[in-house]
């Protein structure tokens, strides 16, 4: 696994104001934005089998085939959030591919979305990003079989994602259920580390868990939509965990709870966000919407920014019920994922809360 090259002429950071999914747009500037848009109504009455559309935010759309089988449809792109483009590919890809295994899916194949400063990236660093993405689809087992590029003035690499799923299993933010279990299946912090990378701060050993946490395909997703009691499902990413969870909470009519001191973190970041490396896009996400948490007495500015980091490549967060936890651990340790942990609860009432 490579290391933050130190003397590389090319730094492909240095071409993009944000990084990751902490590119996203504010979670309360895109809910204005797409507010009352003439494509955010009445989608299910016009079009019966599209059965997830942007109703409720969730990570991909769906489209019924037939009885057994439903297309998922999602795209997603962003500029580099590592200097190394091999692995500024890898992580944009699978972070795509993610929200096809959100939904309870199986990637079929991608299309490559590819924007570059020609001229000022060198060809043969723009074929490295692409070839970083095309391991990654490789080891989903699917081909990159187009896409689209332009010339642009910032390097923005992802992908269109298609898959297939059986339409009785779709799994979305909606359907949890109060007294289901919310387990977390990777640790928290690739905003904290982004920042800190950026300062030069982050250990060669804390690189190495960044890139291993945000390239680990979330394949347990399929697993997950097979097994009886998981109600609900999405993956954290630029929203932060809250944002994320406020999704199920306001898509399932519920409210939820987090153990604060439960939270799986990427070694370091608690250290780290305690100093201040902290993003801009987690200040914009609580900006967004704190006003629906309600944190408990002693919380400090730096723990909520644990919970308002934004995640690329994160994990998935699944609402099930109890009966079906170790099901559920089962199968995230079955996909490698040995961080996968129990963060709290839904229940009835509105908001989420957040305790020590």
């Amino acid at each position: 696994m490579s290391t933050p090259p130190p003397n590389d002429p090319i730094r492909l950071t240095q071409f993009s104001h944000g990084g990751g999914c902490g590119c996203k747009i504010a979670p309360a500037v895109l809910r204005d934005i797409l507010a009352d848009t003439p494509f955010a109504s009445n989608l299910a009455a016009a079009y019966p089998d599209l059965l997830v559309g942007i109703e409720h935010g969730d990570d991909a759309a769906v489209y019924r085939l037939n009885d057994e089988q439903a297309i998922v449809a999602t795209t997603d792109f962003f500029m580099p959030i590592v200097d190394d483009p091999f692995e500024f590919g890898r992580i944009a890809a699978t972070n795509a591919l993610s929200d096809v295994y959100a939904m309870g899916g199986r990637p079929l194949f991608a299309l490559a979305i590819v924007g570059m400063p020609i001229g000022k990236l060198s060809n043969d660093v723009i074929r490295q990003i692409l070839a970083g993405g095309e391991s990654v689809c490789k080891a989903a087992g699917i081909p990159i079989a187009g896409g689209h590029s332009i010339d642009a003035p910032e390097p923005i690499y992802g992908l269109v994602g298609i898959g297939v799923v059986d339409p009785r299993k779709v799994k979305q933010n909606g359907g949890g259920q109060a007294g289901d279990c919310l387990i977390l299946g990777k640790p928290l912090g690739v905003g904290i580390y982004s920042a800190a990378l950026k300062k030069g701060l982050l250990s060669p050993d804390q690189y190495a868990s960044m890139i291993a946490a945000t390239t680990q395909l979330n394949t347990a997703g399929a697993d997950l939509a097979d097994t009886a009691g998981v109600h609900a499902m999405t993956d954290i990413t630029g929203f932060g965990l809250l944002g994320h969870l406020l999704e199920i909470t306001r898509a399932s009519k519920l409210s939820a709870q987090v153990e604060l001191g439960r939270l799986p973190l990427l070694p370091g970041v608690d250290e780290l966000a305690r100093s201040g490396h902290i993003t801009g896009a987690s200040q914009r996400n609580w900006a967004s919407y704190g006003s629906e948490v309600q944190f408990a007495d002693g919380i400090a500015d730096w723990q909520r920014a644990l919970l308002t980091d934004p995640q690329t490549s994160g994990g998935l967060l699944v609402s099930c019920a109890p009966a079906s936890r170790d099901a559920v651990f089962d199968i995230f340790r079955r996909h490698g994922f040995d961080r996968a942990t129990e963060i709290g609860q839904l229940q009835a009432g509105h908001n989420v809360a957040v305790a020590p």
